[in-house]
């Protein structure tokens, strides 16, 4: 017999079978794998297998408990095994789960029964679930929802600064509202409406997708949801706001007809203008009754319910889209059959709106405060929408200052009566033009801003947001600042660019030949050698990069701008506060004397990282914002980013008081206190610019000629009877009038003192310091219309005089010498020439630093100096001509 049918003997020691038979068949018998006589017996006429499931001691335990016999643990696991054993799996559980008799992973995978009942459970549920919620849906009372509420902006102190949303509502019938405008509405916004069921499944889980996702949110799709929107909900894109529009959707399409849903719809759609409503609409934009628009006008207003702020040709930036889309809803319409073809061809011409008729209560600057904070508010929440600022309900708390608003418009309104005679210059001083904005630096709290004469003048747009004008010779400093923290290539400091400091001394004469890095020549657009031109025709050799700022020079900017590289100069301004949309190609050779165009608020705020040490602070203009009484998050003062390193900060910031103090910008001495600034004016006088700041505030001043009839830019000179207009005239006069009341409570602060930054790195070919001279004093001040001979008798003993020539002097007075310059009394020179200008030239010796030796910055040249010799002359201010230059080029 084989070990495995064999029998265990009885544990006893005797041999003895215990009663009942040890055989295959019959009563029980002891369990091989028993141990010490405590073991589970098998049931009478069971099988004795390697396959029959065995209980685990829970098992036993619960059974033993189940049957009474639990005398002892493990005599209670031994009796109730045997017990269970015998009768089987026990009664059927309602749901087998932990699966019985499964082992392992098994044990815990559903049947597909299981699967298939949990999926059946949950289908039922979900049906069950969307009847109750239609069934338990009430649609609104639309009536009482439309009602209009007001738009409330404050101004800083909290009091009420103006009031807007008196929506202009008027509900007419259907026969009331042009056949035309209905076609060209549902030919426009849902061609399948007079027959589909009011939803757009695909465009609902689109838009609840992109919601669920963070992503843009999108409309409505059929002009039924769209009604629903308008009429019974709120504009915010939520899911719970989305599955409501879906219910009501479903109800209204069986409680309306499509007639009454249409007439509903074109009552409450927002056209913009104030206008909610076809009637409205009608009126603002062509001041006929909904019933009388022609084809053409019925195009056009259905092209605005995609967006009015995007669609309204009033703004010029929205004119040919606009067209665009008039054009298209036209094609739409005869695609659907809603006109011939014949009609179609009889809107050869786009039937521009009558002229807006503004409230009273957005006269003067209020109007461009409220743009200003609309624009901040929508960029902020994209949840708030333009038509729901028109519609009312919201609270806006601003930044604006009455106080500073109504200095800044004195100051404009001021220096427009003392210079500009339309009447008498009707070619030179119409369509003359200002923008400014004033910002706290190390904050960015908007608190004033110039946005034009006023809507009640006929001007609508917001000039402190203008990004079609050209900075000019502001964007300078941004150059400089690159070359300080990010370096130049021409020379390595352990491998990386190396980075230098104002004293570096570049080419300043004009039309020089501009080189890249590696040494070769730029080449222009006409194939030959790029040469830079500046304001005027001077030759002064090599002058310090503070020098440079200071007459505004244009050359030696251009080609630190190479030395450095345009995108590393575009990174710097972004950082420091620019929007990289209003930068030109960094790619371009004028690209860092200001051919980009930068709005009058993001100057400021790039200037007011200097003013901060290097701290970048975005400019807010609204502090808080409430909703039907629920204020929304995410207003107020962000925190600030640093820019630039202190020290670079700092020390462009000395470059620029030096500018203010004794160069293009001195017309800001008046002001009393500490300044710096840049001045900027655009090739041909098509702008002119100051921007400047003190510690406390900073404030930018564009000016520009326009023809609104034709959107282009025009040159400013002539203007106010002037030959030309620089950045150092007419804005900065009204930079220093507003500053002047701005300030007047505040006290005189001092920036911070400049810490030592980078080397001098001179470009190539600038002579030795030891045999370098001071350049001339140009002619000219910085106000072009005032003979240089008579600007320096006048000036105060605080106001330092324009460098003088010197005998034997070897730097610019208030420019490049140091603090205490001890005496010094150059060499009499053995020759006969000018050095840098016509003595024989010498082979460039390129250099890192500065060389030691003789003591000032090289000059010389034949540029209007009135000292002669080898002294050469003061860093004045060069003799003005004709503004000249490649296209796009800068002066001041």
């Amino acid at each position: 017999m084989s070990e495995r049918r064999r029998r265990t003997p009885n544990p006893g020691g005797d041999g003895q079978q215990p009663p009942g038979g040890g055989g295959r068949r019959g009563g029980p018998g002891p369990d091989e794998l028993s141990s010490e006589g405590i073991g589970r017996r098998r049931p009478s006429g069971v099988r004795e297998t390697a396959q029959q499931p065995r209980m685990t001691r829970a098992e036993m335990r619960k059974a033993a408990q189940k049957k009474g016999k639990g005398g002892g643990r493990r005599g209670g696991a031994a009796a109730s095994a045997s017990a269970a054993a015998a009768a089987g799996p026990g009664k059927k559980r309602f749901i087998d789960y932990p699966r019985f008799g499964k082992t392992g992973v098994r044990r815990w995978l559903p049947s597909w029964k299981q699967w298939l009942s949990g999926f059946l459970l949950f289908f039922a549920v979900c049906v069950g679930g969307v009847f109750y919620v239609y069934q338990t849906t009430q649609v609104p009372n639309a009536n009482e929802l439309m009602r209009t509420q007001n738009t409330i902006y404050y101004w800083a102190d909290g009091t009420e600064m103006t009031r807007k949303g008196d929506t202009n509502r008027q509900i007419v019938e259907l026969n009331d509202i042009s056949p035309y405008l209905q076609n060209a509405v549902i030919a426009a916004e849902n061609q399948s409406f007079r027959t589909d069921s009011g939803i757009d499944p695909k465009g609902m889980v689109r838009a609840v997708y992109n919601m669920a996702k963070g992503g843009e949110t999108q409309g409505a799709s059929t002009i039924t949801q769209q009604y629903v929107k308008n009429a019974y909900l709120s504009q915010e894109q939520t899911l719970t706001r989305k599955m409501r529009e879906f219910f009501i959707t479903l109800k209204l399409n069986q409680q309306m007809s499509k007639d009454d849903i249409l007439k509903g719809y074109l009552n409450t759609s927002w056209f913009g203008r104030g206008a909610n409503g076809a009637q409205a609409a009608a009126q603002a934009y062509y001041g006929v009754n909904a019933k009388d628009l022609d084809l053409c006008q019925s195009a056009m207003l259905a092209g605005l319910l995609k967006g009015a702020a995007y669609f309204d040709p009033t703004n010029p930036a929205n004119k040919e889209r606009s067209q665009g889309r008039w054009s298209w809803i036209l094609d739409q319409m005869v695609k659907t059959k809603a006109i011939t073809p014949e009609e179609r061809a009889k809107c050869t011409a786009f039937p521009d709106p009558v002229a807006l008729k503004p409230s009273a209560n957005m006269n003067g600057e209020i109007s461009y405060l409220v743009d200003t904070a609309n624009r901040y508010v929508m960029a902020t929440d994209k949840t708030i929408t333009q038509q729901m600022l028109d519609k009312g309900g919201l609270k806006i708390y601003t930044t604006f200052e009455k106080d500073k608003v109504d200095a800044l418009k004195k100051a404009v309104d001021d220096v427009k009566a003392e210079n500009l005679d339309p009447k008498k210059r009707p070619n030179n001083d119409t369509f003359v033009q200002f923008g400014a904005a004033s910002i706290r630096p190390g904050d960015g709290a908007l608190v004033a801003i110039y946005g034009g004469d006023g809507v009640e003048n006929g001007h609508y747009d917001n000039n402190a947001e203008a990004t079609g004008v050209q900075v000019g010779s502001t964007f300078k400093p941004f150059v400089l600042s690159a070359a300080m923290q990010v370096g130049v290539q021409t020379a390595k400091d352990d491998g990386k660019p190396k980075r230098i400091n104002a004293d570096s001394r570049y080419l300043s004469d004009d039309m020089s030949e501009i080189r890249k890095p590696d040494g070769s020549l730029v080449i222009g657009d006409d194939g030959k050698p790029y040469r830079q031109k500046n304001e005027d025709s001077g030759k002064r050799g090599y002058v310090s990069l503070r020098q440079a700022m200071q007459w505004s020079y244009n050359v030696p900017f251009v080609q630190l701008g190479q030395d450095v590289g345009g995108q590393a100069v575009a990174d710097i301004a972004v950082q420091m506060g620019v929007k990289r949309e209003g930068l030109a190609d960094p790619k371009t050779a004028t690209f860092p004397i200001g051919t980009s165009t930068i709005s009058p608020i993001r100057m400021a705020t790039a200037y007011g990282t200097l003013a901060a040490s290097g701290k970048e602070a975005d400019p807010y203009s609204v502090t808080k914002v409430e909703v039907d009484g629920k204020e929304r998050a995410g207003f107020g003062k962000k925190d600030t980013k640093v820019a630039l390193e202190p020290a670079v900060a700092d020390n462009v910031t000395d470059v620029l008081v030096n500018v203010a103090k004794n160069g293009t910008g001195s017309k800001t001495n008046a002001l009393g206190r500490p300044v710096a600034g840049k001045t900027g004016t655009t090739d041909k006088g098509r702008s002119a610019w100051w921007v400047g700041y003190t510690p406390q505030l900073v404030t930018s001043v564009a000016m520009w000629r326009e023809n609104p009839s034709e959107h282009k830019r025009e040159s400013l000179d002539g203007t106010a009877g002037k030959t030309d207009i620089h950045g150092g005239d007419i804005p900065t006069d009204i930079f220093t009038r507003y500053m002047k009341a701005a300030l007047a409570n505040e006290k005189k602060m001092d920036f911070p003192t400049p810490q030592p930054i980078g080397t001098e790195v001179d470009s190539s070919g600038a002579p030795s310091t030891a045999t370098a001279t001071a350049p001339p004093s140009p002619t000219a001040t910085d106000t072009p219309s005032a003979p240089a001979q008579t600007q320096q008798p006048t000036q105060q003993p605080d106001h330092p005089q324009p460098p003088q020539p010197t005998q034997g002097g070897d730097c610019v007075p208030g420019v490049d010498c140091q603090p205490t310059p001890p005496p010094h009394t150059p060499k009499p020179s053995t020759s006969s020439c000018i050095p840098v200008v016509n003595c024989p030239p010498t082979q460039p010796t390129p250099t890192d630093t500065s060389t030691s030796g003789g003591g000032g910055k090289p000059g010389g040249g034949t540029g209007g100096g009135t000292g002669g010799g080898t002294g050469g002359g003061g860093g004045g201010k060069p003799t003005p001509t004709t503004t000249g230059g490649v296209p796009g080029g800068t002066g001041q």
